[in-house]
This record gives structure tokens, C-alpha cells and sequence, in this order.
């Protein structure tokens, strides 16, 4: 009975497991070994023609003695304690030092690098490898949005990168990272494209990075990132890390948006980003059922007097491409609006109702509308200048038409403000435990001589300092 019952369930069991079909690999396959005594396996010859497109940068920055310590210099515990030179003896002013890399875009002298690299710098100077001499550099323009910035020395003859189109870098694609880490010299680590198109990650304001386990240490920032012909595919500019060195998640500013904001900066010395005048937000998958299961931008709001309006965008309607390039989230289509220039036309494609549409929209200027604000239309307060946080502007900025509070049209260095850490940009959404709506409201509560806590929202997160 038993040896029945045994073979019945081997025979069921074969006859579940019968529609199972394995893969298996072609085990007749020959293997090819990449070394031999014939040759060495090496990309020498690649680098070899890039390795004088990539320069070290060193930055100096002069830095005042902290005002905070002034109160001290005259008080007698101190004078006694330290003798009466004590003020001599304090430095009125400190120099910062920093290392960072650099890539060679044109023979004449003009070299990409990220702006953080460069920010305040008093002083930028480079060095070609292989060259013992320094040039001094002339800042040509940056852009703090996407941390790119345009430098210039006075050299001829010099090896110019390639640009490769970065829309067509694949997953997987083999890549070298060439910088200046931790100011050793120039150095050259390998690996491979980890991911594509990585936004949200808190690290600028317009994020649409490559992702590379290729190392990337300090000092690397602004280097090149290079696929295996040699050519430029990105612009290294920040790591994930707990150590301060490679985890093996690195990322670089894709070339098409260096390309595109780098021509601006040479010709106009700053960058302005096109004004689409919509706020958006994430389409999630119980939402995406209402548009055929696709993703996108959806238009929350759309802004009076605006490109969107007269191109009749209304709240609902989902836009899932411009000029045909693929718009999969909220952050995709701010990156892509942003790498056009004011009075460009793009083709929007969008879902209203279940059915596809196209409309052709000519955008404004996004950086020229915020900077319209007047002197008169705000208010100072330690070292911050407020401004009302309209409508309008709201859509300019891209945030949720629920957010109220005041807007940091711009920050004094060295003041109250500024050691706080509020940025230009940042809103001022309450204070203490009253909420802000408007200048008036500012006012009020900031009338009192008293510290103050706070609360900013800046780029979807929400803090306090205290002032």
C-alpha cells in the first residue's frame, strides 16, 4: 500500500511539475580567456588621449574672523588672563583652503567644474597634469541649481573632452571617473553605469544624475566621468556615504544638461531656465487606473497669465512627454523645463480624460519672473529680506499651492541670518508657534527682541533654527 501510495505521488508530482520549463545555458559553449602571453588587456590608449582634459583645481577663500569673538577682546578676566595683546594675538582673518577637479571643454582655455567646488572662491587656480605651472582663473558664470559652474584660463592648444549624448547611456555601460580625490593628483578609478535618471535625492535643486560604482572620493567633484571610447557622459559631483569616502554610489550631471547650461553661462554669464507655470505632483498606481496605468506629471495647479494657461493645461491632466522625451514623475518634467532656455517652444503631451493630446507651448523665463519682486515689496529682518509668497510665485518655485509662509528673497553675508543658516530661497512658514502667511504676519512676530525658532521649508522638508 505504501509503495503505491509512494509511486501515485511521484506520478502526481511529475504531472504538476511537467509545465515547468528551465532555462538552461549551452554548456557547449567556448570560453575565451582576456589574457594571454600575446598581449595586455588595457584601456591605456583611451585615457591616454583624455588624461590632459582633466585638470586639478584649487580654490582660496579669505575668511574673517568670527565677529562673535569682538565682545571678548576688551573684557579684563581676558586681558589679564591672556595678557594685554590679546586681540593682537587673535587673527583678524583666516585662509580656506580646497582641492577639486575640472574638465577641459574648449582649446581656448574655458573648463567645466561644479559650483560648489568654486562657491566664494577669492582666488581659483589650475593645473594641467603633466604641466608644472599654475593658472589663475577667471570665474566665467555658475549655476547653484545644478551645480555647474564655468571657468577660464589663458592657454591655447589645450585637449578639449568629447561630448557623448547622455540620453543614450544604458545601464551596465563600462565608465572611468577621472579627478583629483583627496588632492592626490590625478587619478582614474573604473566601473559601471549603476542607474539612470536619478532625481529626488535632496542633493540640488535640478537632479536628473547618473549613478556610478565607479569610486569617487573628495576632491573628485567636477571630474570627468567618461565612458569606454573616452568620451564625456557626465560631470562627477557628489556620493552617498557614512565614511566621507566611496560607498560605490556616486553621481554625475549628465553632459546634455552640462552641455546645454555650460553654452549659456559662456554667452551670458548665468543661466535662465525656461517657466512652464504649473505645480505638479506624483501620479500614484491606485491613481494611474484613471490614465490607462501610465505615469507622468500631474498639473495640480496652473498659474494665471502663464505659458500653461494659454495652452490650455488644466488641473487633471497628466503630462507624459516634452517633445517626446518620456516624463515618468513630477521631478522628471521640472528637470526636463529646465534645460530649455526662455521663448523656447516644446511639445507637450499630455493625458486629459482617458485620450492623448499634444500642444505646443513657447515658455517664459523662470528666473526673470522671481527677480521681478521689488525692494518695496518686502521686508528686512536681521539680515534677511522677505517677499510675498504669491500665487504666481509658488508656480514659479514648483511647490504645493498649500504651502503659505514668506519667501527669502536673498541673505546678508555675516549676518544674524546667514550664521543661522537660512538660504536664499528658503520660506518662512512659521515662527515660534505662530503660523505665517504674509508680511504682515512676519512682522508681528518677529517685533519682539527675543530668540526666535524658525521653521523653514525648503525643498520638501521642513526645519527649524533659531534666530
Amino acid at each position: 500500500m505504501k509503495k503505491a501510495l509512494l509511486s501515485l505521488f511521484i506520478l502526481v508530482s511529475v504531472a504538476f511539475g511537467a509545465h515547468v520549463k528551465f532555462l538552461k545555458a549551452d554548456s557547449t559553449v567556448t570560453r575565451k580567456y582576456p589574457v594571454s602571453s600575446e598581449y595586455i588587456l588595457s584601456y591605456n590608449n583611451v585615457l591616454k588621449r583624455v588624461k590632459n582634459s582633466v585638470v586639478n583645481i584649487s580654490i582660496q577663500k579669505n575668511i574673517k574672523t568670527d565677529e562673535k569673538m569682538r565682545p571678548f577682546y576688551n573684557d579684563p578676566f581676558f586681558r589679564q588672563f591672556f595678557g594685554h595683546n590679546f586681540q593682537k594675538q587673535i587673527p583678524q582673518e583666516r585662509v580656506q583652503r580646497a582641492l577639486g577637479s575640472g574638465v577641459i571643454i574648449s582649446s581656448d582655455g574655458y573648463i567645466i567644474t561644479n559650483n560648489h567646488v568654486i562657491d566664494q572662491a577669492d582666488k581659483i587656480t589650475v593645473t594641467i597634469p603633466g604641466y608644472k605651472k599654475e593658472y589663475e582663473a577667471k570665474l566665467i558664470g555658475s549655476d547653484k541649481k545644478s551645480d555647474i559652474a564655468v571657468i577660464k584660463i589663458e592657454k591655447k592648444d589645450l585637449s578639449p573632452v568629447v561630448f557623448y549624448d547622455s540620453d543614450k547611456v544604458k545601464v551596465g555601460d563600462l565608465v572611468f571617473a577621472i579627478g583629483n580625490p583627496f588632492g592626490v593628483g590625478e587619478t582614474v578609478t573604473h566601473g559601471i553605469v549603476s542607474a539612470l535618471g536619478r532625481n529626488s535625492m535632496g542633493i540640488e535643486e535640478y537632479e536628473d544624475f547618473i549613478q556610478t560604482d565607479a569610486p569617487i572620493n573628495p576632491g573628485n567633484s567636477g571630474g570627468a566621468l567618461l565612458n569606454s571610447k573616452g568620451e564625456l557622459i557626465g560631470i562627477n559631483t557628489a556620493i552617498m556615504t557614512r565614511s566621507g569616502s566611496s560607498a560605490g554610489i556616486g553621481f554625475a550631471i549628465p553632459s546634455n544638461m552640462v552641455l546645454t547650461i555650460a553654452k549659456q553661462l559662456i554667452e551670458h554669464g548665468e543661466y535662465k531656465r525656461g517657466f512652464l507655470g504649473v505645480t505638479i505632483t506624483n501620479v500614484t498606481s491606485q491613481m494611474s487606473s484613471f490614465y490607462d496605468g501610465k505615469f507622468g506629471a500631474l498639473v495640480s495647479t496652473v498659474g494665471e497669465d502663464t505659458p500653461a494657461k494659454k495652452a490650455g493645461l488644466k488641473r487633471g491632466d497628466l503630462i507624459i512627454a516634452v517633445d517626446g522625451k518620456k516624463v515618468d514623475s513630477a521631478s522628471s518634467l521640472k528637470n526636463i523645463i529646465g534645460t530649455y532656455a526662455p521663448s523656447s517652444t516644446v511639445e507637450l503631451t499630455y493625458m486629459r480624460n482617458k485620450q492623448t493630446k499634444t500642444v505646443k507651448v513657447k515658455l517664459a523665463a523662470l528666473d526673470g519672473k522671481i527677480s521681478t519682486l521689488t525692494e518695496t515689496d518686502g521686508y528686512n529682518y536681521k539680515g534677511i529680506q522677505v517677499a510675498p509668497l504669491s500665487t504666481s510665485l509658488k508656480n514659479q518655485l514648483g511647490i504645493s499651492s498649500n504651502i503659505e509662509g514668506v519667501y527669502v528673497k536673498d541673505v546678508k553675508q555675516n549676518s544674524a541670518a546667514f550664521d543661522a543658516g537660512i538660504l536664499k530661497g528658503d520660506i518662512i512658514i512659521q515662527i515660534d508657534d505662530v503660523m505665517i502667511k504674509n508680511i504682515k504676519e512676519f512682522k508681528k512676530a518677529v517685533s519682539t527682541k527675543v530668540k526666535k525658532m524658525i521653521w523653514i521649508y525648503r525643498q520638501g522638508s521642513i526645519f527649524a533654527v533659531v534666530l
